[in-house]
């Protein structure tokens, strides 16, 4: 082989090598973008987020905003919980006031109402004794009936016959009736009233719940015969000026 031939083989083997190598490359490059489609780069590094993911996932779970300082994360829940605590603890205040509120409006309620059914109560009673009550005539039938009830209750005797009888004597029935000639009056004690009594007299045999007045028919004709049944027995007894 010659000079020139030796030469000519060696630069066209070279060339040969040459365009070889960037066939090949070429094919590598082929054969990559086949094996792994779209982004290599994103590819690559798929690997790499792969692994990084449970880490930023809990950064994230923590910190409540991936990227978020982990203590800065645990500050952020703390301070969630205070303030669901605080919440939960006025929500709690809130319900109990309530429910004191309405257990008062209802103590409230039961004890007006128990103060007015013993209004009711005492008003019906006092009804019942009104019933009971006899009302008395504003005459002289009326007054000796009258006084005849408050005597018996105090247990002083008398009938209404001798008392009708020794007023008519003494007064003619007239609860105005006053002596200004006898010796009562005489000594400045006139007999006045139904049953001519003198004002000593009077207020010795006085009866608790009767007018403290010689002039009113009822007291009169009671302490009369209260006085008549001290000294006498009974007015029945008494015929004439006692």
């Amino acid at each position: 082989m010659s000079a020139s031939t030796r030469n000519g083989f060696s630069r066209l083997k070279k060339n040969h090598k040459l365009s070889l190598a960037g066939v090949a490359t070429l094919s590598a490059a082929a054969i990559g973008f086949t094996v792994i489609p779209g982004n290599a780069a994103s590819a690559q590094t798929e690997p790499q987020n792969v692994a990084a993911a449970p880490a930023a996932a809990t950064v994230a779970s923590l910190g409540k905003t991936e990227g978020t300082p982990l203590h800065l994360g645990l500050s952020q829940q703390q301070t969630t919980i205070e303030l669901k605590a605080k919440a939960d603890a006025a929500a709690a205040k809130a319900k109990a006031q309530t429910a004191a509120k309405v257990k008062a409006t209802a103590a409230a309620k039961a004890k007006a109402e128990a103060a007015a059914k013993e209004r009711a109560a005492v008003k019906a009673a006092a009804s019942r004794a009104a019933a009971r009550k006899p009302v008395f005539a504003d005459n002289l039938d009326g007054w000796i009936k009258e006084a005849l009830s408050i005597m018996k209750k105090e247990g002083i005797p008398g009938t209404y016959e001798g008392i009708h009888r020794n007023i008519i004597r003494e007064s003619s029935g007239n609860p105005k009736a006053i002596n200004n000639w006898d010796i009562n009056a005489q000594n400045g004690v006139p007999s006045i009233g139904l049953l001519q009594i003198i004002k000593p007299t009077f207020d010795t045999y006085h009866v608790d719940g009767t007018k403290k007045s010689q002039w009113d028919p009822v007291a009169n004709i009671v302490a009369s015969c209260n006085y008549a049944a001290d000294r006498y027995g009974s007015m029945d007894n008494v015929n004439s000026a006692y």
